[in-house]
């Protein structure tokens, strides 16, 4: 295990803001995303990743400060791009926009299965800071789906309870999904979409100032 392992992930100097530099740290990002995929955390050295980049570790301490800096920042560039995936679009009528919404973040599950699944789970050995970024994207997640149903995203406990425990609901399934791939994509997003419906019919009863928004489907 390397010795600067421990350590956090340090501001960036003024350079690394640089196109080219941030264009080197996005390639080491997609090469540590492959990796991580392939390799559990422990299994990989810092030599091994350099050598898997073709650079040299000194240039992956320059951006990342240690290993697990360089493993959060893997994932806290997953979080990003799943949230952007499942944002949707903000002009759409309210059952479109949540279709798309649950497709994107299908979709992202599907083709970053990796960086999904340490997200979902908490990464290494239940990762305080890989589970802050899990929560981030519930909240965020949350707030997309209260402002496209009520316009805001200011909601009384029992709505927001509710919806966790619906996006808890979506994680399990697209976990299950995604092991057993058993179903095609929309089935899941279909299924998915309905018990979102049925949690916002089951909000309007409890908070009438609520109400389930009109479906177009």
């Amino acid at each position: 295990m390397d010795d600067r392992q421990q350590g956090a992930a340090g501001p960036a100097p003024a350079s690394r803001g640089t196109e080219r530099s941030r264009a080197r740290r996005a390639e080491l990002l997609a090469t540590g995303r492959k990796l991580f995929a392939d390799t559990s955390y422990d299994a990989l050295s810092m030599d091994d990743i350099a050598r898997h980049a073709g650079v040299a570790k000194g240039l992956i301490y320059y951006y990342f400060t240690s290993k697990r800096g360089y493993y959060l920042a893997i994932i806290e560039d997953a979080v990003a791009g799943l949230v952007l995936r499942a944002a949707g679009d903000q002009d759409l009528p309210p059952a479109e926009r949540v279709h798309r919404t649950v497709d994107g973040y299908l979709r992202y599950a599907e083709h970053h299965q990796a960086a999904y699944r340490t997200i979902v789970t908490g990464g290494v050995g239940h990762d305080t800071q890989v589970l802050a970024l899990r929560d981030e994207v519930r909240e965020r997640l949350l707030g997309t789906i209260a402002e496209g149903a009520w316009g805001t995203t200011d909601v009384p406990p029992l709505v927001r309870s509710a919806l966790i425990g619906w996006l808890s609901s979506v994680d399990g399934v697209t976990l299950d999904w995604l092991g057993r791939r058993e179903l095609p994509r929309d089935a899941v997003r279909d299924l998915l979409v309905r018990t979102l419906r049925a949690t916002l019919e089951a909000i309007e009863e409890f908070e009438p100032d609520f109400p389930a928004p009109p479906y177009g489907r």
